[in-house]
């Protein structure tokens, strides 16, 4: 059994990233990582632009300026203003060359013609210069760079519509137990409904992987070895729930092992998901995680979804940490480090009940995990803890 720093740390070493590169539409990039520095094509603006609503004037000394015409946001017309002349102009328009400062309109007086400005304007005032965000020719975005909403919409507004990121892993969920059930389907006495394929699958899809696929396999060596076999070979990372542990029906450690995959740790000293395993099969990452929903769940977060982003390029990503302020208080019992699922809310964390690896519901109420260290044996109201923020 290792430590929790450990673990992760080897999942990182063996979580190599791919070098495997697609096209994709602008549309299609969310969630992927860019394969190259991305060269802006133009300058952003590519052209002076006005920051607000107001008057673009050629500055004099007096504060009456004489109104010669309007530029609107889109207008490719440029007039030329001399000194102690003024356009009304609108946020987003192109500022014309002989003007030199845009003064906002509640600080002007307007008469017929004419306007009266009600405060001091400098050179430049409001004007977004061309090339303030991106110069022509230079990096717009980094390689490694995760494209987020922000990021397609930058890139949109260079006029990119194709990107060069990296693809993302191919994923397997594979299922074992006899005891499982679709949902939807007829319950006999002693079976219950399987819930951690599809909890995985929307888990996934929410993140960006978009196309995992869910395979069932029956408790049978020999079939879990078949099954194994295949699925190891046509996918970049498989995760398994269940069937790691040493019951008489749990066949995935035997199937491994004749499987030639390398163990790189089976337990991890940590409460819940200690029976999670790691190993790999040249380039294929596997995880086979404990069957209980919650301990599955927590173990796919803090290990899994680490190796798959940086499978797909994005060799920088942590899960986010804080510190929050107890509103409850815990006692440790377990003897070894603890994931608790709570609620964090504007730098203070609640603790919620139900902690048993068993439970989902509590799971569903959760937007963070409360880690709890070995030496830790009580935590009281106000104490401050480190909280794990959930994707």
């Amino acid at each position: 059994m290792i430590s929790i720093e450990q673990a992760l740390s080897l999942v990182k070493k063996h979580s190599l990233p791919t070098d495997r590169v697609t096209t994709l539409r602008l549309s299609e990039a969310l969630g992927y990582v860019l394969a190259e520095n991305m060269i802006s094509p133009l300058s952003m603006p590519p052209f002076r632009q006005s920051a607000m609503d107001g008057y673009a004037i050629h500055l004099h000394p007096s504060p009456h300026y004489t109104l010669v015409g309007e530029v609107k946001a889109g207008d490719e017309k440029e007039p030329e203003l001399k000194k102690g002349e003024a356009v009304r102009i609108f946020t987003g328009a192109r500022v014309p060359q002989t003007a030199n400062a845009i003064v906002m309109q509640e600080k002007v007086e307007v008469t017929s013609g004419s306007i009266l400005l009600n405060t001091n304007v400098s050179p430049h005032d409001n004007i977004r210069p061309a090339g303030e965000q991106v110069s022509a020719g230079a990096i717009a975005l980094q390689k490694g760079t995760r494209l987020n909403a922000a990021a397609i919409g930058f890139i949109a507004s260079l006029g990119i519509e194709t990107l060069n990121v990296y693809e993302k892993p191919s994923i397997a969920i594979v299922v074992t137990g006899n005891e499982l059930v679709a949902p939807g389907e007829y319950l006999p006495p002693g079976k219950i409904y399987e819930s951690n394929g599809v909890m995985l699958m929307v888990q996934l899809q929410q993140l960006g992987y978009h196309r995992p696929s869910i395979i069932k396999i029956i408790d049978d060596l020999t079939a879990t070895i078949h099954s194994l076999r295949e699925i190891i070979a046509q996918h970049d990372v498989v995760m398994i729930s269940g069937g790691i542990s040493v019951g008489d029906y749990d066949f995935v450690a035997k199937a491994l092992n004749e499987l030639q995959v390398e163990e790189v740790f089976y337990k991890v000293h940590q409460k819940p998901g200690k029976p999670l395993y790691f190993g790999k099969k040249h380039a294929t990452l596997i995880f086979a995680l404990p069957g209980n929903p919650a301990a599955t769940l927590s173990c796919f977060y803090l290990y899994a979804l680490p190796a798959l982003e940086i499978r797909s390029g994005n060799t920088h990503f942590e899960l986010t940490r804080t510190k929050a302020s107890a509103t409850e208080m815990f006692i440790n019992k377990a003897g070894r480090p603890q994931f608790l699922k709570a609620i964090y809310r504007d730098g203070k964390v609640t603790i919620l009940e139900g902690q048993n690896s068993s439970m989902l519901q509590t799971f569903a109420l959760s937007n963070a995990l409360v880690f709890i260290p070995e030496t830790t044996e009580n935590i009281n109201i106000n104490d401050t803890v480190e909280v794990i923020l959930l994707p």
